[in-house]
């Protein structure tokens, strides 16, 4: 018999499914935004609605540098899924101070500040992309980044002793 998934699992679940209505042609990303265990709010990376799609007409990707040097590359077209939440919460009314949000990845430099700046308390990823870039930010904004396993990984961790990429910002399995 399966056990119920935890409210964690759960949510990251549900921001995996939403991912599934990306447009963007490199990442697939989902966010839900939830507070009280209710969703909120939900989005996924692609064009601003009515303007083409990377999936209709191709990316339109940029190299920006970072303070340190690194590049990293975006696409002009997408908006973050993060960022799409946060906009579907605003357009219909719905406060998110002090909400939460599930993520199928880490969240850039840019989603960090503005999640911050709408008063989001937790953050949940699935996946973690350039850690390095955030850990700062992260402290430095009050805000709590933690590992949840993407339920299509979920299976390949049970076997794993410490399947969170950094130790301090694991979420046991079913802790609520």
């Amino acid at each position: 018999m399966e056990s119920r998934l935890s409210w964690h699992e759960y949510f990251m679940k549900v921001a995996s499914v939403v991912s599934e209505r990306s447009t963007c042609t490199r990442a697939h990303i989902g966010a839900v935004i939830v507070k009280e265990r209710t969703i909120l709010a939900s989005g996924y990376n692609g064009a601003p609605a009515g303007l083409p799609h990377c999936t209709e007409v191709g990316c339109l990707v940029y190299v920006s540098r970072g303070p340190d040097g690194e590049e990293e590359e975006n696409c002009y077209r997408t908006i973050h899924a993060e960022i799409n939440a946060i906009a579907q919460a605003a357009k219909h009314g719905v406060r998110i101070d002090g909400a939460d949000i599930y993520i199928t990845a880490s969240p850039c430099y840019h989603c960090v500040k503005t999640l911050a700046n709408a008063g989001v308390t937790n953050i949940y990823y699935g996946r973690p992309y350039n850690l390095h870039r955030i850990a700062e930010l992260i402290g430095q904004a009050h805000v709590n980044l933690i590992y949840v396993p993407l339920p299509e990984e979920k299976a390949n961790l049970n076997a794993e002793p410490n399947p969170s990429p950094d130790p301090k910002t694991a979420v046991e399995r079913g802790k609520e």
